[in-house]
């Protein structure tokens, strides 16, 4: 007894082979669309956590240094500011294939991390709260922080990196394109343009 197909069935069987042959060959990869995502949105809240700490440190710094340093009240006040914007300025995980929202988040971090330098600046001018204990203990908390928040987003940046790469590269578009279609690249940090210049030295 000899089984006929007729041409929809056979046109129906190749597509289904098809389909399963590209499947088995990128079998290995069907996941590294969603792992990828979810390592860099853990990236993304690790980066989150130490600018929180460190907003959490300022209010004890702003303190000690008022209690020395009362006529520095315009600096002490930028950096309640800048504390306050960089505080309202978060984003959601699910936003961080937006460009603008990452911008927004890294120019408030910026402006509160030039009002803190500012602040640590005029405490040159203070020998007794250089050497108070607690404004030394504050200050090595911060540049502690300072250090976490450089790994964290270098972590973010290598997270997103892998997580970009995965959705332009083949078999991961293709993956990205039938199973993820809603999945977008991450933005990612930028160097702001006066750090990209050379800095000028003179002697």
């Amino acid at each position: 007894m000899r089984l006929s197909l007729t041409a929809p069935a056979i046109r129906m069987f190749a597509a289904l082979m098809l389909t399963g042959l590209a499947l088995s060959l990128a079998g290995c990869g069907v996941n590294n669309v969603p792992t990828l995502e979810e390592q860099a949105k853990a990236r993304w809240s690790d980066v989150q956590n130490q600018y929180q700490r460190r907003a959490d440190l300022i209010p004890n710094l702003v303190e000690t240094v008022k209690g020395f340093a009362r006529q520095e009240e315009k600096v002490l006040t930028e950096v309640v500011e800048a504390r306050a914007k960089a505080t309202q300025v978060n984003i959601d995980a699910s936003k961080l294939s937006d460009p603008e929202a990452v911008k927004r988040f890294q120019e408030a971090q910026a402006q509160l991390s030039g009002a803190l330098g500012r602040l640590l600046a005029v405490s040159e001018n203070y020998p007794d709260l250089k050497s108070n204990q607690n404004f030394l203990a504050l200050q090595s908390q911060l540049e502690g922080t300072e250090n976490r928040i450089a790994v964290a987003r270098r972590d973010y940046i290598q997270a997103v990196q892998a997580y970009n790469t995965e959705l332009r590269t083949i078999p991961g578009r293709w993956i990205a394109a039938w199973l993820y279609p809603e999945a977008k690249p991450m933005a990612t940090f930028e160097t702001a343009q006066e750090n990209q210049a050379a800095p000028k030295v003179t002697f």
